[in-house]
């Protein structure tokens, strides 16, 4: 078993992660500040986090919680990753749903 060290941007505050157990329970853990607790399971979406260095392995994740641009970007649900390496990660939001977008009178129309 290895063991790495968490680095939480912007704060800088570290813990430390087996590389036996996912980010959100070391982090829980530990009191980290920032992160948000919800289901511990991929279901929720509310443990995002944006991978900012390091490798991870993860299981997967609903894409309605992460979709292939947050992928893109690294973020991912710390529930969800497991430490191959020292990690540094900044907490991300859990995106809220827009509603949809309804077309409205003509732009032109002065009524």
């Amino acid at each position: 078993m290895a063991v790495h060290t968490i680095t939480v941007e912007p704060t800088g505050q570290q813990f430390l992660c087996p590389d036996t157990k996912n980010v959100l329970v070391a982090m829980e853990y530990l009191g980290c500040d920032g992160i948000q607790v919800g289901c511990r399971n991929g279901g929720c979406g509310v443990c995002r986090v944006q991978v900012l260095a390091g490798t991870y392995t993860a299981k997967k994740m609903s894409k309605a919680h992460v979709d292939e641009a947050d992928l893109a970007a690294g973020v991912v649900l710390s529930c969800r990753i497991f430490p191959t390496s020292d990690l540094t990660v900044r907490v991300c939001p859990k995106p809220t749903v827009e509603p949809a977008l309804h077309p409205t009178a003509s732009a032109g129309n002065d009524g």
